[in-house]
């Protein structure tokens, strides 16, 4: 195997597949990334054994042929090499060594043989549809935020994506949950959807995925069974693993009598949330909303730091209330949402309080009260 590459579209393509790679790995051939050469391009994999991103780039190959070399180490070296240098790359005869070279830099790695790489990308996957990558950067961004870290309940460590009857129709929808707070999000149904089983999409692939999309806009190919989901698009496949569980009923916690309506400017509330917020304990993080008629009264009461009141002019026009929030949960929701104004339905100090966005009103956010 022989071939030259600049150094630009390399690191590119590095930075892409080796990010998929363990920094610690008891089995070493899970190090390393696949590199295959031949025609005019070159093909670079990367496997956890849950996650497998495949991508390409072009390249002038004097002779085809394929090897694997450790992941990380490359892209360190690739990544520190004159910018707009041209590479070569080159296996030994033996097949134990691949020679990098740039300028007057020279580097050698070992090599360990192409047939020890697993391969995940084969299998059936019978459902098939086309998403543009806006839309999907949407799912995944507006969602990814509740995503459980807790890995005992595991079948909440990702993102639920399943077809789903809604106001509209049948609808495509994305939802998150770690118990504390629930993401959903829901978009029109794409062709040949309509089939397809509920999977839950692990947060690495969901992390993957977001970074890999964040700049491309054409269309995504999704392909998918129970067990496995590839998403193809450009010169990149990344093929994951699904979550083996089953996705709690998440429409029990979603309230639909909440009575009280709050509308207040999103960034407004959200920089208050944070300001008032910097004397909370780290622990609980907690922060009180106190109601009354067109204003709320952020406050936070903290043995260890003091106190911090603050208030914000917003629409309400229900009896005085008072509620308490996690407010680092509260401004991740507050992130979420693109419009000034972010509408709040509550019921009681005690009930699930609902977060919508006016101006995306396909996204819905609950969030779980908490004493203080």
């Amino acid at each position: 195997m022989k071939f030259t590459i600049e150094r630009n579209a390399l690191l590119k393509t590095l930075g892409h597949v080796q990010s998929v790679v363990e920094r610690r790995n008891t089995i070493p051939i899970l190090s390393n990334v696949l590199i295959e050469a031949s025609g005019g391009e070159v093909s670079l994999t990367a496997t956890d054994l849950d996650l497998e991103i495949i991508e390409k780039a072009g390249a002038n190959v004097s002779a085809d042929g394929s090897t694997t070399v450790p992941a990380h180490t490359l892209f360190d070296i690739v990544r520190k090499l004159p910018d707009g240098a041209e590479v070569a790359l080159a296996l030994d005869a033996e097949g134990n060594r691949l020679s990098v070279d740039a300028g007057r830099s020279h580097f050698t790695l070992a090599c360990l043989p192409k047939e020890d790489f697993p391969e995940m990308s084969g299998g059936d996957l019978p459902h098939r549809f086309t998403l543009a990558a806006s839309e999907l950067n949407r799912l995944i961004d507006k969602a990814r935020f509740a995503i459980s870290t807790e890995e005992t309940r595991y079948y909440l460590n990702g993102i639920y994506l399943h077809v789903a009857d809604g106001e509209d129709g049948t609808r495509l929808r994305a939802v998150a949950t770690d118990g504390h707070r629930l993401a959903l999000v829901e978009q029109d149904l794409p062709e040949g959807a309509a089939g397809m089983p509920g999977v839950i999409v692990p947060r690495k692939a969901v992390g993957e995925m977001g970074k890999l999309i964040d700049e491309y806009e054409g269309g995504v190919e999704v392909a998918l069974s129970d067990t496995k989901m590839r998403f193809s698009f450009s010169d990149t496949v990344l093929t994951s693993k699904l979550i083996d569980g089953t996705f709690p009923d998440y429409n029990r916690v979603i309230p639909e009598g909440n009575d009280k309506t709050l509308e207040i400017d999103s960034s407004m509330f959200a920089r208050a949330v944070d300001r008032v917020s910097t004397i909370s304990s780290d622990k609980t993080r907690s922060i009180k909303l106190a109601l009354g008629e067109d204003k709320v009264t952020l406050s936070v009461n903290s043995p260890d730091s003091g106190t911090a009141t603050e208030d914000v002019a917003a629409s309400y026009g229900a009896d005085l209330f008072e509620i308490g929030f996690n407010s680092r949960y509260l401004m991740d929701i507050l992130a979420q949402v693109e419009g000034d104004t972010v509408q709040v339905l509550l019921a009681d100090p005690s009930a699930p309080t609902v977060l919508k966005d006016l101006v995306d009103e396909a996204a819905l956010y609950v969030l779980m009260p908490m004493r203080v």
